[in-house]
């Protein structure tokens, strides 16, 4: 009987109905639309898995998604609303570009610097709206709101500096193939994807690594103590305003990780934003699709990138 009351009060089985709820919602557009609801979701079925270069296209477009994806739940967490996964995707994406195209670096070294600064990046990023939440008492859904568009404004100003900027066009020069992460030529022809990148292999690293900081430990169990109860978690000695920093910081890593591997993978380059791109709020979707459980977000950033 326990065991029954606990799968129905799962995330899982709420996810499930939901998504099943909404292809059938779908459904209902569609013969409305005089248009067959099978053959309308047997198309887009098809257009994944008919060739093996729309499945590794899913897996392109999906990455940066489970980073965002990973970001936002490890705030729910934790007790934070990451809303500003958005700004710090793009300053991530925006270091990771300045450093691919300025610095002259080995292969491997190169891309590993350029991941690590846009992870840094990220962090800081979002520690500066925890500094104002901790010590100021300012909510953090204000100052994300404010930050990412921060972020988006000085992007397209960094992209139109004289020393990155490509003449004659609206976006940098192209990144150095030394920081790419693309995967080796020979194998991408194989795929018939020109874009395909080790980016999903880090998604999926970073999911892992984040599952077992939350579940298996000290770390994981204070942050998830004050996201459950702060004044509980405050009384039995744990120092809530700086497991908010942690929460945070951490979670501004994964979304600048994104977009470092959006740059320097599938884009190349960075172009000037006529509207925020809107990977860090679709990160918000994937994590609730996924329960806010970062081995879930990994499959709700897969069907979401589909």
């Amino acid at each position: 009987m326990n065991k029954k009351k606990s799968i129905l009060e799962s995330n899982v089985l709420y996810t499930i109905i939901a998504i099943i709820a909404g292809f059938l919602i779908g459904a209902i557009f569609l013969m409305i639309a005089g248009i067959s609801p099978a053959v309308a979701y047997g198309k887009l079925f098809s257009s994944i898995f008919s060739k093996p270069k729309y499945l590794v296209w899913t897996l392109v477009y999906a990455s940066p998604l489970i980073f965002t994806g990973l970001s936002v739940a490890f705030s729910f967490r934790t007790g934070v609303f990451n809303i500003g996964a958005e700004g710090q995707f793009v300053i991530g994406g925006l270091v990771a570009c300045v450093l691919g195209i300025v610095l002259d670096l080995p292969p491997v070294i190169h891309a590993i610097v350029c991941l690590l600064a846009a992870a840094l990046a990220g962090g800081i990023w979002s520690l500066i709206v925890g500094v104002l939440k901790v010590k100021r008492g300012i909510h953090e859904v204000l100052s994300f709101i404010m930050f990412n568009w921060i972020a988006f404004y000085l992007s397209n100003y960094v992209v139109n500096l004289p020393a990155i900027h490509r003449e004659s066009s609206e976006a940098t020069r192209d990144i150095a193939s030394s920081a790419r992460i693309l995967l080796p030529s020979g194998l991408q022809k194989a795929l018939d994807c020109n874009a395909a990148h080790w980016g999903i292999v880090f998604a999926i690293i970073a999911a892992i690594m984040i599952w077992i900081i939350i579940e298996k430990t000290t770390l994981g169990y204070k942050l998830k103590a004050v996201g459950f109860n702060s004044n509980g978690a405050q009384y039995g000695g744990i120092n809530a305003d700086r497991s908010i920093l942690t929460a945070l910081g951490i979670s501004g890593l994964l979304s600048g990780l994104g977009g470092a591997v959006q740059v320097l993978g599938m884009a190349g380059r960075l172009s000037q934003f006529a509207g925020q791109e809107g990977f860090g709020f679709e990160g918000i979707t994937v994590a609730l699709i996924g329960g806010s459980n970062p081995i879930g977000c990994i499959f709700s950033g897969l069907f979401y990138g589909a």
